[in-house]
């Protein structure tokens, strides 16, 4: 393959509630064949994936996707007048409907993407469930759409027992086990997030999640799955285990298949004590535990930018029975590093001797 400059976002790598960036760095910078530079895009200068120089050759703040779309755009005109960079990994559900409706522009920047288009974006909304478990095939749990906490006062008198879920519109998750603390996750999550906030019963059980890229014609590149043997208190991954379960792959190819899916996705499903399925829902970009498709002899990511090339994708049966452990760690980084990128907005690292 020859040398690329490909730019990714979502550096934000804590440990708690990792955002995949850093990982889909780690499979670029290791994968067979690459050879070229990677930006790394985040959003906050405390990010610690800005300051790891072994795996980007320089390092751009951002301003957050709330902000203007001009002011976001001119921001990245900035940015690929300086590094050229001729392909772009959106690592966060939140940038992508920004990133979807830009289409031309980044096209006439020279900027190529392989993304879910903004139908199928509005089609994998957590408000939208019900209709995505039908095409798959599988149980999805109860959900309602909530824009006043009050909703929590009432919910016991319409059969909602709890312990239940308070989630985001596009990050966040928070288990409630009483009226009291569902108010208190609806307001935070929605001060962070904005409205609506989603409410789903709990279903207790196993987590399985698959990760894939969709090639926008109804095919799935590359299947990876994994089942979670630990989680942080955000219910991010932090150990789990490679394994082949064919509920989950029929219903991801269906999923995949209907909604012609285009580009990286995670499909999070949950399996009871009964051993019924139900579908939690599909995240639109690569899960932080992207890294693991290396672990089973593949490397999405890198999949992904073959994808954008027009270079040949290769079928890989995911290895089963790898084991994925988190870890954190610490780096160290000089203030006048920080510095750089509060008041340049971005730095460069000499990678030569690396």
């Amino acid at each position: 393959m020859p040398q690329h400059t490909v730019a990714v976002t979502g550096l934000n790598a804590r440990p708690d509630n990792p955002g995949p960036g850093l990982a889909v760095v780690r499979c670029l910078r290791e994968a067979a064949g690459f050879n070229g530079r990677i930006i790394g895009l985040s959003y906050d200068a405390l990010d610690p994936g800005m300051y790891l120089e072994n795996y980007c050759d320089a390092v751009y703040l951002l301003p957050y996707p709330s902000i203007s779309s001009m002011e976001y755009l001119e921001r990245l005109r900035e940015i690929h007048a300086r590094e050229q960079f001729s392909y772009l990994i959106p690592c966060l559900d939140v940038e992508l409907p920004g990133f979807s409706r830009a289409q031309g522009i980044l096209k006439e920047l020279g900027i190529h993407t392989f993304i879910p288009t903004n139908e199928q974006l509005r089609m994998r909304n957590k408000d939208n469930l019900e209709q995505l478990g039908k095409l798959a095939g599988m149980q999805t749990p109860r959900t309602a759409v909530v824009t006043r906490w009050e909703f929590f006062q009432q919910c016991e008198k319409k059969h909602w027992r709890f312990p239940l879920v308070v989630k985001g519109i596009f990050y966040d998750a928070k288990i409630v086990d009483n009226p009291r603390e569902a108010e208190e996750a609806f307001h935070a999550i929605a001060a962070q997030w904005g409205f609506p906030v989603i409410v789903q019963e709990l279903i207790k059980g196993q987590e399985y999640n698959l990760t894939a890229v969709g090639d926008g014609r109804g095919h799935l590149y590359n299947p990876v799955m994994m089942k979670k043997l630990a989680t942080t208190d955000k219910g991010k991954a932090w150990a789990g285990v490679s394994i082949e379960d064919e509920t989950l792959l029929t219903a991801s190819n269906k999923l995949a298949a209907e909604l012609k899916w285009r580009g990286p996705l995670e499909v999070e499903v949950m399996r009871d004590t009964e051993g019924n399925y139900f579908l939690i829902e599909i995240n639109p970009r690569f899960p932080a535990w992207i890294y693991l498709s290396v672990g089973t002899g593949g490397n999405l990511p890198m999949n992904l930018l073959q994808l954008m090339s027009d270079t040949a994708v290769a079928t890989v049966a995911a290895q089963t029975g790898k084991l994925y452990i988190r870890y954190a760690t610490e780096t160290i980084a000089s203030i006048s590093q920080f510095e750089s990128l509060v008041v340049d907005g971005g730095m460069a690292f000499d990678r030569r001797n690396i």
